[in-house]
């Protein structure tokens, strides 16, 4: 982008989110002081000299279009890590919304990104900060898309990657983290339980752990999420959005980039109803909003929604209150509800949806049944990752629908014989 600014950091420390301290910019996301999660600090007057829609329409079709939104350690160009990810599309959904009874529905179509997740988006930030803190080995304690990020991107960039996993992980997932070149390190244990051994390790090696040590940094990728929807309803926020939760991060950092949008002038009206979405099987968060508290008991995960299989969510918290504080709520699904789901969604808007999106759109099936998300809504779901990676999800229950000889005859006879069942 030619912009005339000078270039220099937008980034001007790491502030804790619970008592304010403020910490050096480095590889670190826990406050020293109350253990609190730290946050980037921006330079918000350098954003507003820059950030205009104008300039953000003149950015790449990517979501480094809102670089100027984003934690830019070392502004450079040529730092970034981007392999296209992002400014995916935000499609018109009438088929499902009327299977739905709903009215104005839009679906944020993240299966297109390059690992086939919104992953790539925390990664791609993540990543960038760490080429600029010098780091050359990254890694992330994941349920496997973010691990096929990370594998992706540090492939394209020459970081050497090791992603940790639980040992049950689906295995298109590992297989499409291995083929990167990445050290796939398969634990015998939970995602919580793969998380703290992470925790060990950024505590013993200098590594860069996206969803650890970089976590401040990371976690502000998904608010392209949020700025993109806004730009593609033609700079309006929509009324109702309705989110996966797994750690709760990208429910509030989709909230945090509406207040960002708001704040800096780009869009006029009130901010969203947010609600979140999680399966029966794992959801701690949709639990404590079910009991009126934000006190996240972490629970042991069973669910075929392996992706958001995380028992003791970082962003519960926050995610709870979001969706008190603007209307929305947090329900969950059972898993044949989520298979039930990702067939709707792939029926009806042609869109093959891991199972995160069957737990999104089954969701949006039940708030809508009870009336919590209105036909007089315009209500966007994210659909968060690519339905290629959890065949075993729907194995069980879909398959070819006619199995004939290879003759015409015998195809006839099935097709007749279809037909003539009531």
């Amino acid at each position: 982008m030619a912009t005339g600014i000078p270039v220099t950091s937008n980034v001007t420390n790491l502030r804790c989110r619970e008592c304010g301290t403020e910490t050096d910019i480095g590889p670190i996301h826990v406050c020293d002081v109350c253990f609190g999660p730290l946050e980037v600090a921006y330079d918000e007057d350098l954003i507003v000299q820059r950030v205009s829609r104008e300039r953000i329409a003149g950015g790449p079709a990517t979501m480094w279009r809102y670089a100027d939104l984003l934690p830019l350690i070392d502004d450079d160009p040529a730092v970034r890590v981007d392999l296209g990810t992002g400014f995916t599309p935000l499609r018109p959904a009438p088929r499902l919304a009327a299977r739905l009874g709903l009215g104005e529905l839009y679906l944020k179509d993240d299966t297109r990104n390059p690992s086939g997740s919104f992953k790539d988006r925390v990664v791609t930030v993540a990543l960038t900060a760490a080429r600029a803190l010098g780091i050359e080995t990254v890694g992330c304690a994941s349920t496997g898309n973010l691990a096929n990020a990370v594998a992706a991107h540090a492939a394209a960039t020459g970081l050497t990657a090791y992603v940790f996993v639980p040992h049950d992980l689906e295995q298109a997932k590992i297989v499409a983290s291995a083929v990167y070149g990445a050290n796939v390190v398969s634990v015998k244990g939970t995602y919580d339980e793969v998380n703290r051994l992470c925790a060990e390790v950024a505590d013993h090696k200098s590594w860069g752990l996206c969803n650890v040590n970089l976590r401040p940094y990371y976690a502000e990728g998904s608010k392209t999420i949020g700025f993109e929807i806004a730009e593609q309803l033609g700079w309006r926020l929509p009324d109702h959005v309705v989110i996966p939760v797994a750690s709760g991060a990208m429910l509030t950092k989709v909230h945090k980039a509406f207040g960002e949008l708001q704040r800096y002038g780009l869009v006029d009206g009130a901010t969203p109803r947010i609600s979140g979405a999680q399966a029966a099987g794992c959801n701690p968060v949709a639990a404590a909003f079910k009991a009126g508290t934000r006190d996240i008991r972490p629970v042991k995960p069973d669910t075929i929604a392996r992706s958001l299989a995380i028992g003791d969510p970082a962003d519960g918290y926050y995610a709870v209150g979001i969706a008190q504080e603007t209307g929305g709520v947090v329900e969950d699904v059972t898993d044949d509800e989520i298979v039930a789901g990702i067939r709707l969604l792939a029926e009806t808007e042609g869109i093959f949806a891991e199972t995160a999106g069957g737990v999104t759109v089954a969701n949006l099936l039940k708030l809508a049944r009870a009336g919590v998300v209105r036909r007089d809504e315009r209500v966007v779901a994210v659909i968060s990752g690519n339905g290629f990676k959890t065949i075993e999800a729907l194995a069980p229950s879909t398959g070819a629908t006619y199995h004939v000889a290879p003759s015409l005859d015998d195809l006839l006879a099935q097709l007749e014989s279809r037909q003539e069942q009531p």
